[in-house]
């Protein structure tokens, strides 16, 4: 059983026991689930901002601990003050330290959107995310059918949140339904946890011009932002590089800085 299989595994179990916990009815009674949301695409298109998804977490399965000191609310309002276009939150806890409650806290000091990062294989999360106020949710293609696909992001627009379906092959890209919004392209292989960035080029070729596209994982220069963005990508998820300094929002700043001071760029 590889990595993935063993998340997805752990995740049917701890979603069952939630379902238990926190019955739908009382996740709708959440002060965040009826609040106004933020549209993730238009914040990534904005000309102000860097189109950085900037990414909090605490560990990850091929990493181990990168940051378990970082502080949710200071990590948070760093990345936005550095000026990232929107948050992304781990909220898995056994694989990679995260909460609801850091979603929570990362709402309660920000008005930018945020995307909960988490591996949805039930109805149930999409409600969930919702009560924890994001504004977005992920959904992994390579752990959803289509028909599980389609279900899903029509339950979160009608929700009003936005659909990031991430895909790492083309074959996975026909699993798109109308109700996703943003395709994520994962330079990471899921089943291997290895990176290559050139996945990104190479599924470009498959997804339509216009269809709104961001690139995720292993991006830790720039220059390499500033190439995707010519290539026709829209957004950029970083975590890991900003989370391994002590002071992850300072890094985020740095980092933009430098991708602002690109002439071509």
């Amino acid at each position: 059983m590889n990595i993935l299989d063993q998340i997805v595994a752990y995740k049917k179990q701890e979603v069952a026991e939630r379902k238990e916990l926190y019955p739908i009815k009382l996740l709708e009674n959440s002060l965040y689930f009826s609040s106004p949301t933020v549209s993730l695409k238009k914040y990534l298109a904005r000309e102000d901002k860097s189109g950085i998804i900037a990414e909090f977490k605490r560990k990850s399965p091929s990493k181990g601990i990168i940051n378990a000191y970082a502080d949710v609310e200071e990590t948070s309002i760093g990345y936005m003050r550095a000026g990232a276009s929107a948050l992304s939150v781990l909220t898995d806890s056994h694989f990679f330290g995260g909460s609801g409650e850091d979603l929570k806290t990362a709402r309660k000091f920000n008005f930018c959107p945020i995307l909960r990062k988490d591996f949805t294989i039930d109805a149930y999360q999409v409600y969930e995310a919702r009560s924890m106020g994001a504004d977005a949710i992920l959904l992994i293609a390579e752990i959803l059918s289509e028909k599980e696909v389609k279900q899903m992001a029509d339950l979160a627009k009608s929700l009003e949140m936005e659909v990031l379906m991430e895909v790492h092959s083309k074959e996975q890209l026909q699993k798109v339904s109308g109700s996703v919004d943003i395709i994520g392209v994962n330079n990471r292989n899921l089943q291997t946890f290895d990176v290559d960035i050139q996945t990104s080029y190479e599924l470009l070729n498959y997804i339509p011009v216009e269809t709104f596209k961001i690139s995720e994982s292993g991006i830790s220069d720039p220059e390499v932002v500033c190439k995707l963005k010519e290539a026709g990508y829209n957004g950029f998820l970083i975590g890991e590089l900003f989370m391994k300094s002590s002071h992850p929002g300072k890094r985020c700043l740095k980092f933009i800085d430098e991708l602002n001071q690109l002439v071509d760029c």
